[in-house]
């Protein structure tokens, strides 16, 4: 793919110099990446490889596999994965392969106890292991036993399923130790998936986390869906960690209060929504109430595809409280995507290279995110300085 946008090595080079650069300054100090950074196809390719590929990547919710048999299939990075909850009960990311001469097994998602690639009719188990394969037996090569599925290391964290392609990442729970004693009292792992949805917008993939992220463009962006709930000027950042960053977006004392209240929530607690984002692709917005939740993977360098979901308390997701929750949500989704799909159509030029951060409060989760990529990706620190 790489051979398909050849770009000068000049180009890989400034931008892992820019990030080395932003990792040896001053938080107070913090500044924007340039222009390329979100539209090289290129440097796309070095992130893949570098990042995405070796951490762990989010590609669903366990609320999609609710019952033995229960699987969904997707593509990441050009591996074909079959996601299935097996007869035991265990969850498994599997190749969706074909160990024969390499057809998909599985399309779509449903429920099923086994998978057959239609075409040899090679059928495997709901734990990868090859159970038929016609008119091999008699081949001296074939082992059956070494036939199977190969499955890829794979995690569930409040409900969220992880998966890391390479199979070295360090165990995501490590990285995320802070965060869950900042959401414990909201209980995510018992709320229950009752919305989701896919979509494509034309933007970089990391515009749209950086996006979710920060609270500075709340009241300017969402001036009639979310400045009357969490307006900008009440945002709080939160003092984030490895593998997370985060902000509170505090309630406006004039809005209604967001019940039912989990007992366990303290007062502060029930006055904002923490939003958070786990490295490199999971953004939630955790209210009171509900969860709203955005997984999100590159299509190349100006595409990016969405899984977005909403959790509830309840599982109800036909009723009247939840379609209001993700009506809203639909409502400052199409906002964002208006204002990012712009955004990536001025990024085209070459005269943008970064401007300063907005204070931690409205835009530090956007240092830290960069902080994030300098860590994987930024190797050398430049002569120069950013003005």
């Amino acid at each position: 793919m790489l051979d398909k946008h050849v770009a000068p090595l000049s180009e890989i080079e400034r931008l892992h110099s820019e990030l080395a650069d932003r990792a040896a300054l001053a938080d107070e100090d913090a500044w924007a990446m340039p222009a390329e950074y979100y539209t090289s196809e290129a440097f796309l390719q070095v992130e893949i490889n570098d990042v995405l590929r070796r951490d762990w990547m989010c590609i669903g919710h366990i609320g999609e596999l609710r019952t033995p048999g229960d699987f969904f299939t997707t593509e990441l990075f050009g591996e074909q994965l079959l996601t299935v909850r097996d007869t035991d009960g265990v969850i498994r990311v599997l190749s969706n392969v074909c160990r024969h001469r390499g057809n998909r097994v599985a399309e779509g998602s449903g429920n099923a106890k086994k998978f057959i690639c239609q075409y040899h009719t090679w059928t495997y188990d709901t734990a990868g292991a090859l159970k038929v394969a016609p008119h091999m037996k008699k081949r001296r090569v074939f082992d059956q036993s070494k036939c199977g599925l190969p499955e890829f290391a794979s995690e569930v964290w409040m409900g969220w399923l992880f998966v890391n392609l390479e199979g070295n990442a360090i165990s995501l729970a490590s990285r995320v130790g802070g965060l869950e004693v900042v959401i414990e009292n909201y209980h995510q792992d018992q709320r229950h998936l009752v919305h989701m949805e896919e979509d494509v917008w034309d933007c970089n993939w990391k515009a749209l986390f950086e996006n979710f992220m920060e609270g500075y463009h709340l009241s300017a962006t969402h001036l009639n869906t979310l400045h009357p709930i969490t307006p900008t000027k009440l945002c709080q950042k939160m003092v984030s960690g490895e593998g997370w960053t985060g902000y509170h977006a505090c309630y406006d004392p004039d809005y209604p209060p967001r019940e039912p209240f989990h007992p366990d929530l303290t007062e502060f607690e029930r006055n904002n929504s923490p939003m958070y984002g786990v490295y490199p692709n999971l953004m939630v917005g955790m209210g009171t109430d509900f969860t709203l939740f955005m997984i999100i993977r590159p299509d190349g360098a100006d595409k990016v595809r969405i899984r977005w979901g909403v959790t509830g308390q309840d599982d109800t997701p036909e009723s009247e409280t939840t379609q209001n929750y993700v009506s809203l949500c639909r409502s400052f989704n199409i906002e964002d995507k208006e204002k990012l799909e712009i955004l990536q159509q001025a990024l085209q030029t070459r005269t943008y290279q970064g401007g300063p951060l907005a204070p931690d409060d409205f835009e530090g989760t956007i240092w830290d995110f960069i902080q994030y990529m300098a860590r994987k990706m930024g190797h050398v620190q430049s002569p120069g300085k950013i003005p």
